[in-house]
């Protein structure tokens, strides 16, 4: 049993031994299969010849057996030949013995049944007085048969008799010898195998059970160890003799060629090495001395899994690697800080913080000290102008803040034997690595010279900050802490280092100079003051973008603005334009312009907000056509709020375009956010806008204001309208107070988009500073509503505006009368100027021209342009109109007494 496991072990192997066990039993295997299809061929080749001798010669004799023709003249041939054909078939051994006439009908047949049939197979030869011989399929299956005539005593062909054996018959002849065969195949066989078995056996022990392709890859590294392999190996046998030794370990040990045999103490190699081969224990990388060179050894034993005494070792030339160790510790440092410098420094759009990150990155990695020295120019964002070298310090880093380098904020003008001076002018870095020797840097201040060489401060490195080729101002390295001084390859990285930072400066400082574009035209297309008005009391704010968050220069298209309008009423707008920068500060004023001119012509909010959107959607159409029509940002989007409150009234009517809707503070401080229909932001078009009207209590408080304030990153937008709203429900407080509250409480940290607030508390128009009367459309009622009108005003105190104020009145009341529709109103408005309101029914509004010579009438209006300030008509929501006409007030009446 123990050898079939060896043998089923050895069989299981990919093994050369396996192999040639295998292939020698499959020739065998083969040799065997042909032999034994070689002798069934034969065999049944035999059977078959025999057949057929068998059958003729089975039919020749019974042809010419007696008494065949006497049967055959007998009147029942049948009768007779029937029971001797079957005698002589069994007598003979073949399968049939059929007698037939020359036509080929049958006598005689194995089967009864086929007596009187005619014959199948050929009988044309035998008729003729041939042989017939074929196989052919019969009655009784496919058979080999002979045909032989029977002649009569006239030499007449009178019968014929055909004998035959059948294949089967034939075949099971052949199949009779198999097993004999079989028998002898697997003896052969078996023993052939057991034969191969043994040789495969000692064959796996001479190749100790590997395979071929193990084979040829151990002679390919045994030839790649001793000639190719670039690191020095020996082995040692159980008696420290040297039983290998490669081309390498040769060259490292400079061992002579009859060295194989020896003992490691007679290579003649260096004594502490030669201890440790003797000795034959484990080493790892100790390094020994190999004539000049420094070689790291490695040593191992080689019977640690059953194989042969004796160890390996393994020779290292380190002489160079040690010496490029160091160097290559140096640049992967510089390379980590390079690395590091990319991400610590331009961090921010600000041009001094960069600079700070210059200086604080690189002490004390790099240097003791660093200074960051930038022309003027650049700080407020613009480029150096001429080869003036006065820059101002705006950095300073050091291990220690005694140093008697030149403060931050110093505007200083190198000379011209300075290192700096001489790195700002050519553009390259510049070195000082003794700085003893006083070649010319303390010319610039000798006294501050002899202080930086008692501080211990000894070299230093100036290297231009030069960006897209401008030079924006220096960096200055200096070492005092470190003994080494700042050497060639020093220079290299403060060059990278300083490039690195050099762009992060030039992108703040272009950022620095946008953001003051961008802003200065903001804040001129905002309101620089608001215009005098007694509906509402205002206070407002507008913040840019923190920089660095709003795109280019922080700045947004937010915008708010109050705008007077006839009858004492204000209309209130807050908006905000779709993205950040210069071009959305231009679309702001330009849509600002717009509100400015629908105001003027007196349109509720929600026609206003339509004109407005029905503008922004031609704007893009505009820009779109352009040549620049990729780099346009789109004005669709932008949204607006606007409020028209009324002081007689106390009513405000709203209307919104896609913006946060107002929150409304009570006189008591309760505070809401009011239902105002949300409508699409401008520009998208295909519906319309809605207006709410608010009834609000004297002393109520709107505030209006852009997304910026109540959106932030963290959280969700409700929680700043919620936190808006909390911050703004409280009594008593101004509307500058409840600005300076909104901006401390809910403003983000570091808004993502600028910020617009508006706060108006409203204010009521006295009752007795207005006058109303009903006018029949009768031209004599003119003059009753004068006389009217008169009185009041002298009850005002305005005798001296009464002569002019009678002329309005006549004029409008007259045409209202005369071209318009009842009802005709008349009312008189006491407010920062006199204010007549002619109203009627008509939608018809009239129009100033220039009367004729010759006409009679065309000059009223003309008059009423002349006497009043300012005038105009506006329509009223039931389809009629009011001609309203302003007069100055003499100075001291303008606002009266108001609440």
């Amino acid at each position: 049993m123990a050898g079939t496991g060896r043998l089923r072990s050895m069989l299981s192997a990919r093994t050369v031994a396996r192999q040639v066990f295998l292939l020698q039993v499959a020739i065998v295997v083969l040799l065997v299969v042909a032999a034994m299809v070689a002798l069934v061929l034969q065999s049944r080749s035999d059977s078959e010849r025999e057949a057929r001798n068998r059958s003729l010669a089975v039919a020749q004799a019974f042809a010419s057996a007696p008494g065949i023709e006497e049967a055959l003249a007998s009147p029942d041939p049948s009768k007779v030949l029937q029971p001797r054909a079957e005698r002589a078939r069994n007598l003979s051994e073949v399968s049939f013995i059929v007698v037939m006439t020359p036509e080929g009908v049958r006598y005689t047949h194995p089967n009864p049944d086929q007596i009187g049939r005619n014959y199948i197979g050929t009988i044309g030869p035998a008729v003729a007085g041939g042989v017939v011989r074929e196989t052919v399929t019969g009655t009784l299956g496919p058979s080999i048969r002979a045909v032989v005539p029977v002649v009569g005593e006239d030499g007449d062909v009178i019968a014929l008799v055909a004998a035959g054996v059948t294949v089967d018959e034939v075949s099971g002849a052949a199949e009779d010898q198999l097993p004999l065969l079989f028998g002898t195949a697997a003896g052969t066989l078996a023993l052939t195998a057991g034969g191969t078995a043994l040789v495969s056996r000692r064959l796996m022990r001479q190749t100790h059970g590997l395979g071929p392709a193990e084979i040829t890859r151990m002679y390919e590294h045994h030839d790649a160890v001793l000639h190719a392999v670039r690191e020095g190996v020996l082995i040692l046998d159980g008696d420290r003799r040297l039983v290998l030794a490669n081309d390498e370990a040769r060259r490292l040990l400079d061992l002579p060629a009859d060295t194989q045999g020896r003992t490691a103490r007679e290579l003649g190699v260096d004594p502490d090495m030669t201890l440790l081969l003797d000795s034959g224990r484990t080493a790892a990388d100790e390094v020994h001395v190999a004539g000049d060179r420094l070689l790291a050894v490695n040593q191992r034993p080689t019977d640690r899994n059953g194989g042969p005494s004796g160890t390996v070792v393994t020779l290292r030339d380190t002489t160079e690697l040690r010496a490029l160790a160091g160097r290559a510790d140096i640049a992967r440092e510089r390379l980590r800080l390079l690395y590091d410098a990319g991400v610590r420094i331009g961090t921010t759009l600000d041009v001094v913080r960069t600079a700070e990150e210059l200086a604080e990155f690189a002490v004390p990695r790099f240097a003791d000290y660093v200074t960051v020295d930038l022309a003027d120019p650049v700080i407020g964002g613009d480029e150096p102008t001429g080869g003036d070298a006065a820059m101002r310090r705006v950095a300073y880093r050091g291990v220690r803040e005694d140093s008697p380098l030149y403060s931050v904020g110093k505007l200083i003008s190198f000379v011209s034997s300075t290192p700096q001076a001489t790195g700002f002018g050519s553009g390259k870095v510049v070195m000082e690595a003794d700085m003893g020797a006083l070649s010319g840097w303390q010319h610039q201040d000798p006294d501050r010279a002899r202080r930086l060489l008692a501080h211990g401060i000894h070299s230093m490195i100036a290297a231009p900050l030069r960006a897209r080729g401008v030079v924006l101002g220096v960096a200055t390295f200096w070492r005092a802490e470190q003994p080494e001084p700042f050497e060639q390859d020093d220079c290299s990285l403060a060059e990278e280092l300083v490039a690195r930072a050099a762009v992060s400066i030039d992108n703040a400082r272009r950022y620095t100079r946008e953001h003051t574009m961008a802003v200065t035209l903001q804040r001129s297309l905002l309101p620089r003051a608001l215009p005098e008005q007694t509906a509402v009391e205002v206070a407002h704010r507008y913040l840019p973008a923190h920089a660095g968050a709003g795109g280019v220069g922080g700045v947004g298209g937010d915008w708010f603005d109050v705008i007077p309008l006839p009858g004492a009423r204000v209309a209130l707008v807050v908006g905000d334009v779709v993205g950040h920068g210069l071009h959305a500060a231009a679309t702001m004023g330009r849509l600002r312009t717009a509100v400015h001119n629908f105001s003027n012509l007196d349109l509720p909010p929600d026609e206003l907000l339509w004109h407005l959107d029905e503008l922004v959607t031609r704007i893009d159409q505009d820009e779109e056509a352009g040549d620049d029509a990729d780099t346009v940002v789109p004005v669709t989007g932008a949204t607006c709020l606007y409020a028209i409150y009324d002081p007689t009234s106390r009513i405000c009517t709203l209307a919104r375009a896609g913006h946060l809707g107002p929150v409304l503070v009570g006189p008591d401080g309760t505070a809401e956010f009011p239902h105002v229909p949300g409508g699409p932001p401008l520009g998208l078009g295909g519906l319309p806008f809605e207006t709410a009207e608010l009834e609000l209590a004297e002393g109520s408080t709107l505030v209006l204001y852009t997304d910026g304030l109540v959106e932030a990153r963290g959280h969700d937008i409700d929680e700043g309208l919620d936190l808006l709203r909390r911050t703004v429900a409280r009594a008593g407080r101004t509307p500058e107070e409840i600005c300076r509250a909104v901006l401390e409480s809910v403003l983000p940290r570091h808004p993502g988009d600028d910020v617009a607030v508006l706060v108006a508390r409203t204010r009521v128009l006295d009752a007795h500073r207005t006058a109303a009367w009903e006018v029949p459309s009768d031209p004599s009622a003119v003059a009753p509503v004068r006389a009217a009108a008169t009185r009041t005003l002298e009850e005002w105190g305005l005798e001296e505006e009464a002569f002019t104020t009678e002329l309005i009145l006549s004029e409008l009341v007259t045409n209202a009368i005369r071209y318009g529709v009842d009802p005709v109103r008349v009312r008189l408005i006491r407010d920062r100027a006199l204010i007549c309101e002619v109203s009627d029914g008509s939608s018809t509004a009239p129009h100033l021209r220039r009367a004729a010579l010759s006409d009679e009438g065309g000059r009223g209006l003309f008059l009423v342009a002349q006497l009043a300030e300012r005038w105009g008509t506006r329509y009223t929501a039931d389809g009629g109109k009011i001609i309203w006409a302003e007069q100055p007030l003499p100075g001291g009446k303008a606002r009266g007494s108001g609440r």
